[in-house]
């Protein structure tokens, strides 16, 4: 199984290698023939990456034990589904995962493409199958998941950490890499477009959809992040600022500033240089992101081992991606002049230019705040740490400012916004966040951050809702519909733009939940049994641990009784899990109570089993739900956009004879 599995990584690699001399020479040639060869091997790497797959997962649902990699991160024990999803659990694992999608990934993009894009694809099936090479040849040559045992193989495993063993960190790493993965595709045909010389807006719709599903990707891998660290890490919060989790969220700003500048290019036909830029530099952020996790030059709960000779691999990797890329623009500079210049600041594309330079700066604030400890280490040899206060300083007003753009724009008109229309536009959004306000002190908010955000989002919520408004009504007007079929058709005629306006309303959703941090109770408690508290409107009492066993770990309970302004709620169980051959990594199971309102949270540092004492953490966090409920209403908006032209075509019915020219 060890040499099939072996065999079938090497043979990837001359198949890839193969690919790429191919796919150049017939497009330099011009043969057709030595391009369909080219391009028939890189289907063939994705079949033999499969095939491959499938010996790894079989040797965890068997407990072959005879390879390295599986007795480090399975045993007997573990359940099927663990077992299964061990295959990215590790460094060796997560690397092949990563080449396995890119694979699939990059064979249904150039075949999707294959007709439409011809004078592309070679270039582009070349520079996928480089980044494949890249891979396997770090796999064969040093981190190879099919290595074996030199002597008898042990008759049991390790077993998976503890901390990988929850559901949301099993979905989390694939929707990261997934992210990653797809943002080779965007760059794969930048830079064939870039090599070709076709630099119309062509390729950027061949890319514009890899992009938003990439980004899908991204924004759910990082949304997931959030959840499972709130869940299973025990601290009463969502995001860290940990350094691997930076290293997801930085191709997500880059990513989501191509996707509003492309819209500019393809209006007004300015950006060009910055839009291939953004595909280059998301695409080395997302390599960037992999070397951060899988080299060891960050420390992070979720970061794999110091690696020195994966550090030099990645390092020559990635200069040559920016050595490459960066000399193809250089050359191509008088192809990608723009149409037009800007005409004037108060317009639509003056804010989606603020919004990227916004981005732009955010990305390299996480960058430089992420790698700042290790860059103090090797200029002073002391690694200075940067923590969460740096990163919420800096990000949340630039935060509060994207989200200020978010409501602008929209009212902005293309090329020139005259004062007539920017009053029109204006004056009921801002009516409504004046009112929001005064309600806001009225309350007695504090302004900074949660007041602001809270009217920004107000802002927010009233451009979109006119939006909607009045292009629903015009669309009644001129097709004689009811109101809510002429909204259903404005939606689905102009998917991009609504599909957007709903991802902004998620956007919004999140960032309440955001400012509901500020109103955050978090408190100790230490309780006898029997004894109880009170937490701001919350009682808890303490009714003892109890402590159970399974085959895989032992369970220490507490039985916590819980009431709200003196109504039972019911008894709560936070819990300590030790696994066994993991005793010294002992996880947090916490007890959550949700509301739409606000979340009651409890953990269990620490517990006597003898006297059945226990400290108790309770954290009582408002609006933190909306956060997931707004990545949902993100989700929604973002398939939106990404229907295909056909979709909802009965949303046109019901239109007059009269109107049907209209």
């Amino acid at each position: 199984m060890a040499s099939l599995g072996s065999f079938l990584l090497m043979a990837t690699l001359v198949v890839s290698a193969y690919a790429i001399a191919a796919s150049v020479a017939g497009a330099r040639r011009g043969s057709r023939s030595l391009v369909e060869s080219g391009v028939g091997a890189f289907y063939l790497s994705a079949a033999l990456m499969t095939a491959a797959s499938a010996v790894i997962i079989h040797a965890f649902v068997t407990d072959n034990y005879s390879l390295k990699y599986v007795q480090h991160y399975s045993d007997l024990a573990q359940p099927l589904f663990y077992k299964i999803t061990s295959y990215w659990g590790g460094l060796d694992g997560s690397i092949m995962f990563w080449v396995f999608l890119l694979a699939l990934f990059g064979s249904l993009a150039v075949y999707v493409n294959r007709d439409r894009h011809r004078e592309l694809i070679p270039y582009v099936v070349a520079i996928i199958s480089a980044v494949q090479v890249f891979f396997l040849f770090m796999m064969i040559v040093h981190k190879n998941p099919f290595e074996t045992f030199l002597v008898q193989a042990p008759a049991d495993g390790r077993g998976l950490n503890p901390l990988l063993q929850n559901i949301y960190m099993v979905v989390h790493p694939p929707s990261l890499y997934i992210g990653f993965v797809g943002m080779t595709i965007p760059y794969a045909f930048g830079m064939a477009a870039l090599i070709t010389g076709h630099l119309d807006d062509s390729w950027l719709r061949a890319v514009r959809r890899w992009t938003m599903v990439s980004w899908l990707f991204l924004s759910l891998g990082l949304t997931l992040g959030m959840i499972w660290a709130y869940e299973e890490l025990g601290w009463g919060g969502y995001w860290g600022w940990d350094p691997v989790e930076n290293a997801g969220l930085l191709p997500w700003f880059t990513a989501t500033a191509f996707l509003h500048s492309v819209i500019v290019q393809e209006r007004r036909g300015m950006l060009k240089v910055w839009n291939v830029s953004l595909v280059i530099i998301t695409f080395f952020l997302t390599i960037f992101g992999t070397f951060m996790t899988r080299s060891g030059i960050v420390q992070s709960v979720h970061a794999f081992g110091e690696d020195r000779t994966l550090t030099w691999m990645f390092t020559v990797f990635m200069a040559a991606i920016l050595l490459f890329s960066f000399a193809w623009v250089i050359r191509r500079l008088p192809l990608l002049k723009p149409r037009y210049d800007l005409d004037s600041w108060f317009s639509r594309e003056a804010a989606f230019v603020a919004n990227n330079w916004i981005l732009l700066i955010a990305a390299m604030l996480v960058l430089f705040g992420t790698m700042f400890p290790t860059m103090s280490e090797a200029l002073t040899g002391n690694r200075l740490t940067v923590g969460p206060p740096f990163f919420n300083r800096w990000m949340a007003p630039i935060g509060l400012i994207l989200l200020l753009l978010t409501g602008v724009a929209p009212l902005l008109a293309w090329r020139r916004s005259s004062l007539a229309s920017l009053r029109e536009q204006f004056v009921w959004p801002a009516v409504f966040t004046a009112v929001v306000t005064v309600a806001l002190v009225g309350l007695g908010v504090r302004v900074w951050t949660s007041g602001i955000c809270f009217a920004l989002c107000a802002f927010v919520a009233a451009t979109i809702t006119q939006e909607f408004v009045r292009g629903a009504r015009v669309r009644q007007e001129a097709t004689g519909t009811d109101r809510l079929t002429a909204g259903i058709g404005l939606v689905m005629r102009e998917r991009r733009r609504y599909g957007g306006y709903i991802v902004h309303l998620g956007i919004v959703l999140m960032f309440l939940g955001f400012a509901g941090e500020g109103f955050k109770t978090d408190q100790q408690l230490l309780l006898k049994v029997g004894e109880e508290a009170t937490v701001r409107h919350v009682t808890v009492r303490n009714n003892g641990v109890k402590v159970t066993e399974d085959a895989q770990k032992q369970m220490v309970t507490g039985h916590i009784a819980v009431s709200e302004n003196g109504e039972s709620r019911g008894t709560m169980y936070p819990a300590r899990w030790f696994y066994r051959k993991h005793e010294d990594q002992p996880t947090t199971e916490v007890a959550i109570r949700r509301t739409v309102a606000e979340d009651l949270y409890l953990v269990m540092p620490a517990y006597d089993v003898n006297d059945q004492s226990m400290s108790l953490q309770v954290v009582i966090t408002p609006l933190v739900n909306w956060i997931w409920a707004g990545f949902g209403v993100l989700v929604l908006g973002t398939g939106i956009a990404l229907l295909p032209e056909r979709a909802f075509a009965l949303a046109l019915g019901r239109v007059p004879a009269e109107a049907s020219t209209t």
